[in-house]
């Protein structure tokens, strides 16, 4: 096994799991077709996802998916499915990406695959509401395409430069956990006090 590839394919599996946080189907979609083709090669699951069958399902399901989360209150409602969608999308890429050039046990693939995916999706998933808030549902289909093109950048980019699929998904974790506190607290800030009183009264 050559450390060097090992290494690459492990932080191309990162960005790959990080962009099923952000949109699940798309990147499954994306790999199984470029397996397909022999641009890329994955193991397993991928052997039925490349077939013709497995892609005509994930065109499908992406579609679905595509369209349902530019729909406010639908997109909320896949949000909370993307919660066990998302790491099963994350676990599949990852255990694909690795299993060929590393001699990582699956186990571990599943759980790096899937923890990264749902911390991502997660982050996402908090923010939503507040851009349901703010613009009365208007911002989500923009915030929605913002989420499916950062998606496809990081599947392309994994396969290219992994090294820097793997720096764009952590800064992307940091920015959204921050971005989540910075929200929670601000919420707390506004729970604790009484409605139409402000302080001193």
């Amino acid at each position: 096994m050559d450390v060097g590839t090992a290494i690459g394919s492990i932080f191309a599996a990162v960005g790959l799991s990080g962009a099923a946080g952000l949109n699940a189907y798309l990147p499954l979609l994306i790999s199984a077709v470029l397996d397909r083709m022999d641009v890329v090669e994955l193991g397993e699951p991928f052997g039925a996802l490349s077939g013709n069958t497995g892609i005509a399902i994930l065109t499908a399901l992406f579609l679905a998916d595509f369209a349902g989360d530019k729909v406010p209150g639908l997109d909320h409602a896949l949000h909370i499915a993307g919660t066990v969608i998302a790491p099963v999308s994350g676990a599949l890429l990852f255990v694909g990406q690795t299993g060929i050039d590393t001699q990582m046990p699956a186990a571990v693939a599943v759980i790096l695959g899937a923890v990264t995916a749902e911390t991502v999706h997660g982050g996402r998933a908090a923010l939503r509401p507040a851009s349901t808030a703010a613009t009365a549902g208007i911002g989500n289909p923009v915030l929605s395409l913002g989420e499916d093109a950062t998606s496809l950048l990081l599947t392309i980019v994994a396969f290219a430069l992994p090294v820097l699929a793997f720096t764009a998904v952590i800064a992307l974790i940091v920015a959204l956990v921050s971005g989540g506190r910075r929200l929670a607290a601000r919420r707390g800030a506004g729970g604790g006090r009484p409605p139409g009183r402000g302080p001193g009264q």
